[in-house]
């Protein structure tokens, strides 16, 4: 029983994820800072507003923190535009140029339509001369 969760722990997909999830909250802290210190800030000079959780609507004597819902989706695309084109673009264009189609190694045969190899002078099927 402990051997089978020793191994499961130490699989690599377990460790690898393991680092994921702390490397994600490391950066969403720093995206989190980003946005209140510094985009936030910029955004609302515009606006009129020190920050976006200050808009507020009241309906029947209920807030609605519209202003957080902003922020959350300030973060949201920071966050995915960072994922896009730091991890997802480059790791698509790397698997690209790894897996491209490799040269061929064979021609069809002009009689039969076998593939034969670059180098044979003769189908080996139909006997058929190729130049």
């Amino acid at each position: 029983m402990i051997k089978g969760f020793r191994d499961f722990i130490l699989r690599g997909n377990v460790m690898d994820l393991a680092v994921a999830v702390i490397i994600g909250a490391a950066f969403s802290a720093i995206t989190k800072s980003l946005v209140d210190d510094i985009i936030t800030p910029l955004i609302a000079a515009v606006v009129g507003k020190p920050d976006f959780s200050a808009i507020v609507l009241t309906v029947n004597s209920t807030p609605i923190k519209v202003g957080n819902f902003i922020n959350a989706i300030i973060y949201f695309l920071i966050i995915a535009f960072v994922i896009y084109f730091f991890l997802v673009l480059p790791t698509q264009k790397l698997l690209a140029r790894l897996n491209e189609p490799a040269a061929a190694t064979t021609k069809p045969c002009p009689e039969c339509l076998s593939d034969i190899p670059l180098g044979a002078h003769r189908c080996k099927f139909c006997s058929q001369q190729v130049a």
